[in-house]
């Protein structure tokens, strides 16, 4: 920042100024760091995705469901294959008896985007 004088009476405006300033780069900041971090936790769901057809793969997808001036609101979900996300990820009951393993996927990549976002947040604004 640009080093400025400013007399007693002008401190006030210059001091709510700068801290506006301040809010601004770092609304800019967190809305990059949740776009890119939504970016990436779809990139290792897709990665660790289990694969018969592809299709299920090839569903993921970032959507952004909020934005206003303070806060940005982004999802990772599956577009057209959301059914068996759940079934995939927990595991589920067979019809003959038994059970089928699950395979988590979302829930270590979500675990992942939320540290990754924190220190994406952490090094946007110190630097």
């Amino acid at each position: 920042m640009a080093e400025r004088r400013v007399n007693v009476d002008q401190m006030a405006d210059a001091i709510a100024q700068s801290m506006a300033e301040f809010a601004d780069l770092s609304n800019e900041v967190m809305k990059e760091c949740v776009t890119e971090t939504s970016k990436s936790v779809k990139k290792e769901i897709q990665a660790n995705t289990p694969v018969r057809t592809g299709k299920y793969k090839k569903s993921w997808a970032t959507k952004k469901v909020k934005e206003n001036a303070n806060s940005l609101t982004m999802v990772v979900h599956s577009r057209d294959r959301y059914q068996i996300a759940h079934l995939l990820e927990h595991g589920h009951a067979k019809r003959g008896g038994g059970r089928v393993a699950a395979i988590p996927h979302i829930a270590p990549a979500e675990q992942r985007g939320a540290e990754e976002l924190v220190s994406r947040i952490e090094r946007g604004l110190s630097g």
